[in-house]
């Protein structure tokens, strides 16, 4: 039940042009004018709360959450349902804390937000390379992961054939980004995330029919299958190989839940909506939508498992990447009729449109950063020129991209993946807690968060078993593996954190007292917004 027969390759790939032609029609029909920032950053702040939420979740539900959370849902059993859950950990974080600050303070970028309390060139160049460097990582995993998908759902035998899939897909995000811009980018997430939960709910539904609609039994089944019995329904599985398993789930909880919510390319999209009542609209969209997905894949993810066994799974892929695929494909049973071909297709091409729309709105972010905040920092720049300098950036990140995505897609992608939200979690968000909420925060402390909190995960990131000293790492035939967890958020948040602080410190206290003032004086606009004007 793990192969594809004729049929179902035949309706993925027609499926899959298909969805390539209408998102690039929606892209030129909805792509801003020429000379129109507003519009192309921010699609004129016109999206409404639903649309809004599905295009935030669109951005949560990305491949990180699809397949590698799906695959440990598979292979871990509890740990990967505890993964999945702190995605929306995550989501209401950002509802919480992060939000309304964000949108009352930001205009198109991140460094918008830090330099409206910190305003500086320096700041805007800091904030654009750390940008960078936690979502290109996760753009290559992106990018990479669209020729595995078309490698295994179309039977590709070659190297070539995938890499060419590789060029072609990063030709596509490009064109999404430099023609849609924000409203492009946002349509091709909404019409992702229906899709994605559309065909979920219906395959979850014949994982639960196949059980007789009881969890319990779905996950006993699964527990067997699994060949570790009830250690897959309780905690440790995921890293029974540790010395320090449990700090090491700490770890990595404390990075997708504070990186997910911190990541650019998803804090950007609270400078969409036109109010904050519809930021809190929106974001209760978001996280119900997230919510009942992470619903869908843990029971694809354990239904894969019990219907195939974890042999199945890790046979497919070590990692358990095709989980998910796996999980759909086994619910059909043996043979495919043409109605399940169809819907079979549905859900490839679900995964095929998250892996182009996700590396697609990074691709935004980041062209949106180069533009805005370097390029077209300078007074005096047009309109006009800023808009081609924003398409001009997103061909200047994407190639890059396609190259690092060729070069590697032969290897484990998971260290960089955990980079770029190691990166979210220990650089940005302490830059964006101090400088939304501390009154005494210096320009010299956010330069400090941001340099120190991403030098510290670099660092730190290479001497993991994620990088060398195991089967499974992007070098497994070397071995410096020296740092003891498999992430790097326990040290190096607290280290972003301390940066800061001490960069606060040592700045002196005329500096922090100048500080308080400038803050004193948008306290009111951060915290409640630009006042409203009164109706006569």
């Amino acid at each position: 039940m793990t192969e594809l027969d004729g049929t179902a390759q035949s309706w993925s790939l027609v499926a899959f042009v298909s969805v390539v032609t209408v998102t690039l029609m929606l892209c030129v029909l909805t792509g801003p004018d020429r000379d129109d920032l507003d519009e192309f950053y921010t699609g004129y702040r016109s999206l409404s709360p639903l649309r809004n939420g599905l295009a935030i979740a669109g951005d949560y539900i990305s491949a990180a959450t699809v397949l590698t959370i799906g695959g440990v849902i598979a292979l871990c059993g509890y740990d990967g349902v505890v993964l999945a859950l702190s995605t929306v950990l995550s989501l209401l974080l950002l509802m919480v804390l992060l939000a309304e600050p964000l949108h009352h303070t930001g205009r198109f970028t991140m460094a918008d937000a830090l330099g409206r309390r910190l305003p500086g060139r320096a700041v805007r160049i800091t904030a654009c390379l750390v940008t960078l460097a936690s979502l290109v990582p996760m753009m290559v995993v992106q990018l990479a992961g669209v020729g595995q998908l078309l490698a295994y759902v179309l039977g590709f035998p070659d190297g070539a054939t995938r890499t060419g899939c590789v060029i072609g897909a990063g030709t596509l995000m490009i064109s999404y980004a430099a023609i849609g811009g924000m409203r492009g980018t946002a349509l091709i997430q909404i019409l992702k995330t229906v899709i994605l939960l559309g065909s979920g709910l219906v395959v979850s539904g014949l994982v639960l029919h196949t059980f007789g609609w009881s969890p319990g039994a779905l996950f006993r089944a699964a527990a067997h299958g699994s060949g570790a019995e009830q250690n897959f329904l309780h905690y440790g599985l995921q890293f029974a190989d540790g010395p320090h398993r449990g700090l090491d789930m700490v770890s990595t909880q404390c990075a997708i839940v504070l990186g997910g919510a911190c990541l650019p390319h998803v804090t950007m999209r609270m400078y969409t909506a036109g109010s904050a009542p519809q930021v809190r609209r929106a974001m209760s969209w978001a996280i119900s939508t997230v919510t009942l997905f992470i619903a869908v894949i843990t029971v694809i993810g354990v239904g894969a498992t019990a219907l195939i066994g974890r042999a199945g799974v890790a046979g497919a892929d070590p990692r358990g990447n095709t989980a998910y695929l796996l999980g759909s494909r086994a619910a059909f049973g043996m043979h495919l009729s043409r109605p399940e071909s169809l819907l079979f297709a549905t859900v490839t091409t679900a995964i095929f449109l998250t892996l182009l729309a996700s590396v697609a709105s990074m691709t935004l972010a980041c062209a949106n950063s180069l533009a805005h905040d370097i390029a077209a920092a300078r007074p005096g720049v047009s309109p006009l020129r800023e808009m081609a300098l924003a398409r001009a950036a997103a061909l200047a990140v994407g190639l890059p991209v396609i190259v690092l995505a060729v070069v590697a897609q032969h290897r484990s992608l998971q260290p960089l993946a955990t980079v770029s939200f190691c990166l979210g979690a220990s650089a940005i968000a302490p830059a964006l807690v101090y400088s939304l909420f501390w009154r005494r925060f210096t320009r010299a402390g956010l330069l400090s968060t941001l340099i120190g909190g991403t030098v510290s995960v670099l660092v730190l990131m290479t001497g993991t078993n994620l990088v060398s000293g195991s089967p499974g790492s992007a070098f497994p035939e070397v071995d410096f593996n020296w740092f003891p967890f498999t992430t790097t958020a326990l040290v190096s948040v607290p280290a972003g954190f301390l940066c800061g602080l001490l960069g606060t410190l040592l700045s002196g206290r005329k500096a922090t007292a100048r500080e308080r003032e400038r803050y004193a004086a948008i306290e009111p606009l951060l915290l409640a917004g630009p006042p409203r004007p009164r109706s006569r």
